[in-house]
């Protein structure tokens, strides 16, 4: 099976919602350890990787999707 991709600044799905409700979390840290931010409460969480991989189901917006086609200039 391949290794799912993702990178700093990706938001994800996760299986489980968080307590307030939304399953979406930011990755804010990576390492052996991941440091995952609630999009909805902005609570932070440190979990292993191992678990982090084995609990996120897709990767809903990349970080390079966010900064090619988000940005908007004013004139």
């Amino acid at each position: 099976m391949e290794r799912k991709q993702f990178q700093l600044g990706d938001v994800v799905q996760m299986k489980k919602p968080h307590p307030c409700g939304t399953n979406e979390m930011e990755i804010i840290r990576m390492g052996m350890d991941i440091r995952i931010k609630c999009v909805g409460c902005k609570h932070s969480v440190l979990i292993p990787r191992l678990k982090f991989e084995k609990n996120m189901k897709k990767v809903l917006r990349s970080k390079e999707e966010n900064e090619a086609g988000g940005g908007s200039e004013l004139t």
